[in-house]
Order: C-alpha cells, then structure tokens, then sequence
C-alpha cells in the first residue's frame, strides 16, 4: 500500500503499541491505512466486503483526527502498511498483510503460504519493489477516480450482458500478461530470454487492443494499476533467477488462462450473434497455447520444489484475479 520513502528496518515488523489519546480498538485486528491514496481506498473497499474469522477494524492513517499509538509517527504509518493486532503488537509490511489474510477465509491460504521458510522475505522483496512502483500508480489511480467523459456505446448486442465481466477479466488479465513481459525485460540481460520476451509482448499487446475493440472504457476493471503492478512482478520476480524459472512462470500462466478462454468460448457455442466474438476469443487461446508451449518446452526437465510452489502461487493468483476482475 504505502508510499515509496520507507525507511523502517524490515526486522523490526512486531513491536508491543502503547496507545496515545483515545485508543485503537482492542481485542480485534486493526488495519492502518492511508485512506488519502486511492489505490488503499480501493484494496481496503475490497477487504471490507469480505467475510473475516475475527473482528477486524479499519483506521483510516490520513485522518489527521486519529489517535496515534505512543511513539508512532503519521507519516511512517502512511510509509507502509500496519496492522495493529489484537495483543497489541505491530506488524509492518509483507507481515501486516499475512496477518490481515490470516483472518479472511479467502486468503488464508496465502498466509500459510508466508509461513513456510522464507517466504515471507520473499514477499517482503515484492512489497518493496511495489513502494517503488506506487506513487506512478497513484496517479494513475486517480486519474482513473476523476468522472469520465461519456464513452461511445458499443453497438447493440455486440457484448451479452454474461460476457461483460468475462471481458473485463479478459482485458485485466492481458493488461497484466504485457507487463509480465516488461517486468521480465526489465531484469533479465540474457538474450534469448529478451528475444522471448519482445515476441510475446507483441501479441498480447495486440490481444488488449483487440479486447479494447469489444470493451468500452466503462466497462474496465477498476483495478487496472494493481494488475499492472503484479504483472510487472510476476515477471520480474522469476527473471531475477533466471530464465528456467520464467519459462516455468509463463507456462503455469498460460496453462490457466487457456482454460479461462476455453470456458468463454464453450458459454458462446451456438450463439450467432457473438460468432465474432467467439472467434476473437479462439484466436486469443491460439496464441496464448503456442505461448505456453514454446514456454513449457525451453523450461527443460520438471522443476523443483521451490519453483513447483511458486508457479502454483501464480496459478492461484490468476484465478483469484480473475474472480475479483470479473466483478471491480
């Protein structure tokens, strides 16, 4: 969440809080986030509608009325995100989400994730790359907050009502696949895995604008700038060890998103009148298979425990994406 000038040490994430002026709720989980940028505005919304296994509250950081715990500086606070935790304790960064997620059912398999070894550093690393990333994504965010000029209507029928949130995944997910690509090429110096890399950022800068055809701007997800940034880390991330690790990488993202297609494209059978669409839709799975074949056949011999459990974390993050795209 936070902003980029984070200065804290990433050992010191659970220090005991003595409260300041009224205190933060007790005995339940209290999330500090800074209610001014819009990208938190937006990551918050979409906590707050989810079930949680213990009260969790939210405090909005930016209020300039908020009592502060002892000791704690507002700007620090609006620096990364916290979690203030039911014994008091603070937990900062990577650690503050993991015990966020811990109490919501739809996540929690990612804070047992965290808890295996060094996953937790792991995530700490694309935390930090993302502050760097955030305040460019805060403008975007808020740009995208301002009203919009009415957009041109697509005509008539040209997308059913059932398919408007499959296109809205669509777009999101090829937003995302073209960041991949300048994440990995961002990082990675080896030129076979650039060559890869420049190719198939083409196609799927041709798949978005394809889908852009069909989707007018009022129908795209919201979370443009969150996409874009785990993109831009899904594939950097794998790049930094090499390019085994972003062939596997691209195949296991592939290897959903053929299925995500072949589901739309099953749903358009029979249907006449979105022949068109069906076709742009098999066209885009076409070439999204070559991807995870040329992928998976450059990845070499079956990998690793570690890179096994890193490409079912993608695999899993997809599909997630997906669910929350369909519907923000």
């Amino acid at each position: 969440m936070p902003s980029s000038t984070d200065r804290s040490d990433p050992r010191a994430l659970a220090t005991p809080l003595a409260p300041q002026g009224p205190e933060l709720p007790s005995g339940a989980l209290t999330v500090l986030y800074d209610g001014g940028c819009p990208l938190c505005r937006r990551e918050i919304a979409l906590y707050r509608g989810m079930k949680s296994t213990q009260p969790v509250c939210y405090a909005d950081v930016a209020d300039p009325g908020l009592a502060l715990p002892a000791g704690a500086e507002r700007q620090a606070l609006l620096a990364r995100f916290h979690v203030k935790q039911a014994d008091g304790t603070m937990a900062s960064g990577a650690r503050a989400f993991l015990a966020l997620w811990a109490v919501l059912p739809g996540w929690r398999w990612l804070a047992r994730l965290g808890a295996l070894p060094g996953m937790a550093t792991l995530m700490e690393g694309a935390y930090r790359a993302f502050l760097r990333l955030r305040p460019a994504m805060q403008r975007v965010a808020a740009r995208l907050d301002r009203p919009a000029a009415p957009a041109p209507q697509a005509a008539p029928g040209a997308v059913p009502a059932d398919m408007v949130g499959e296109l809205r995944s669509d777009h999101a997910g090829e937003t995302g696949a073209v960041m991949i690509y300048r994440g990995v090429l961002a990082v990675t110096k080896d030129a076979s895995l650039r060559d890869f890399a420049t190719r198939h950022r083409a196609t799927e800068q041709r798949h978005l604008a394809l889908i852009e055809g069909w989707l007018p701007p009022a129908g795209r997800s919201r979370l443009l700038g969150p996409w874009r940034v785990a993109g831009w880390l899904t594939g950097a991330l794998p790049a930094l060890f090499g390019p085994r690790a972003v062939y596997a990488t691209i195949a296991a993202v592939e290897t959903f998103v053929d299925h995500h297609y072949q589901q739309q494209i099953d749903r358009l059978e029979g249907r006449a009148a979105q022949a068109e669409l069906r076709s742009l839709l098999i066209e885009c799975q076409a070439d999204e298979c070559h991807h995870r074949d040329e992928a998976a056949a450059l990845a070499g011999p079956p990998p690793g425990l570690w890179l096994r459990a890193w490409c079912a974390l993608v695999g899993a993050g997809s599909s997630a994406a997906v669910v929350i795209a369909r519907r923000v």
